[in-house]
């Protein structure tokens, strides 16, 4: 694998657990939100973040 890819992959690990790590409770009721969503929605909000990655990804470049 890739060194470059195999860091991309750890940092989106420490940055998916820093909310449950530091607001449990917070984060328990953000995916109890999410679950409520219908799949339109829930769609909507993961090519959102596609594309917000994609962003970040093209300036960083």
């Amino acid at each position: 694998m890739n060194s470059t890819l195999l860091a991309a992959l750890g940092l989106m690990l420490v940055i998916e657990g820093l909310m449950p790590f530091i607001a449990p409770q917070t984060w328990r009721e953000t995916f109890k939100r999410m679950i409520a969503l219908k799949d339109g929605q829930l769609r909507f909000v993961g090519l959102a973040s596609i594309a917000g990655g994609l962003l970040l990804l093209f300036l960083n470049h």
